[in-house]
Parts: structure tokens; sequence; C-alpha cells
């Protein structure tokens, strides 16, 4: 399989787990933990005209949001590297935002600002795994720069110049795969007997080892010669 492929694949499952957990979080707490823009709004807002629920909000609000760039830190200092590199520890780093989230369904009842601040840890993370391929920044936690980097390729392709579809196409279906991870997680939330959260993280676990058993057992035995490197 080639490299585009797999990282196309790997990105929408990525985008799609992502507003998967992000819904079910929001569902369940009103806050959203893989994208701040709106909730960081809201708040500018509703400290204008006070209410008595601004506190509580404010406190969710913030707690996201440090966790989010704790999470974006983390990434940062342990596992990034400034180009896409297979011999990075994607693995564990995937199964550790499953176990993320997974926490945080327990905790949503009982306490649910650690619950956002798990959740928000483990987008933070994700988020942060992003990287530069080809001019392409996959970014697989809001649509923002996905929205962008489409409508920027495409227009450029509506003026005549040599755009490789790829280009058009990685941004479009990883948005689409946001959208229907989104989707799916109201219809689980609203017509289902399972948190999504829960869902998520169970699926994120499962996800990462997966791809530690393809990298270090199933692509070694099909070429020997290749060292699997370090997941």
């Amino acid at each position: 399989m080639h490299t585009e492929r797999i990282i196309l694949i790997g990105g929408c499952f990525l985008a799609f787990g992502a507003a998967f957990a992000n819904m079910g979080v929001f569902l369940d707490t009103g806050t959203s933990v893989s994208h701040l823009t709106g909730d960081i709004s809201k708040l500018s807002t509703d400290l204008v005209n006070t209410s008595p629920e601004i506190f509580s909000e404010l406190i969710r609000v913030a707690a996201a949001t440090a966790s989010f760039f704790l999470g974006a830190f983390l990434a940062g200092l342990f596992i990034h590297h400034p180009s896409l590199d297979f011999a990075r520890p994607y693995g564990r780093t995937i199964v550790g935002i499953g176990v993320l989230f997974t926490i945080a369904h327990f905790l949503i009842p009982s306490a649910p600002v650690a619950a956002i601040s798990l959740s928000a840890l483990g987008c933070g993370l994700q988020n942060a795994l992003a990287t530069r391929y080809r001019g392409i920044v996959l970014r697989t936690t809001h649509l923002t720069g996905l929205i962008t980097d489409f409508g920027i390729t495409l227009g450029m392709r509506f003026k005549k110049l040599d755009i490789p579809t790829w280009k058009i196409a990685v941004p479009a279906v990883l948005t689409a795969a946001f959208f229907a991870g989104g989707v799916c997680s109201a219809i689980v939330f609203w017509q289902g007997d399972h948190d999504p959260v829960l869902i998520a993280g169970l699926a994120y676990v499962a996800a990462g080892l997966a791809w530690t058993f393809l990298k270090h057992i199933v692509w070694p035995w099909l070429d020997p010669g290749k060292a699997p490197g370090d997941v």
C-alpha cells in the first residue's frame, strides 16, 4: 500500500474518532474538547452578560484549554517529528489517548471537569501528531485548517494551476470523516445504550494495538530485511 493511502486512511480514522469522542463529551458536559474557538468565544460573550452559571463554565473551558495545550506540549516533547516517520511511537500514543477517553467516561458523572481535562489532553496529543506531509498539515481534531486547505487547493485548481488531485482530496476526505464521526456519535448518544466517549476510548486502544501489531509482526514478516522501528 502506498504511503499516501496509509496516511489518508489513518487520518480519516483519527478525524472520525476525535469528532466521535468530542461530540460525546459535548453532549455529556456541554463543553467541546477537540476544538476550543467556539467555547472561548461564547465565554467571552458570557463574561459581559454575567450569570450564575458563568463561573462553572469558565472552569470547564479553562480546564479544556489548559489540557489541550498540555497534550500538544507532551506530544512535542516526546514524539513530535517535523515529517512523517513510521518509526515514531504512534501506536503507544493512540493507545494512551484511548486510555484517557476511557477514564474520562467513568469520571463524567462525578467529576466532569476532570473528564473534560482528560479528554482535551487526549485531543491535544492527537492534534499535535499532525505533521507536514508534502505541503499539507494533517490536523485531525478540528475543521478550520482542513477547510482552509480544501478551499485554497480547490481555488488554485480552478485557476488552472497544476495542483495534484490528492492535495484536494486529503482535506476534503478528512473533513467528511470528522463530520461523519460527529453524526455517528450523536446517533449513539440519543438512540443507543452506550456512551460515545467509552466507545471512542476502547476503539483508540484497539487501533493503537493493531498498529503496533502490524508494524512489529506483519510488516517485518512481509519484508524481513526491514527493521520495524520503535512503536
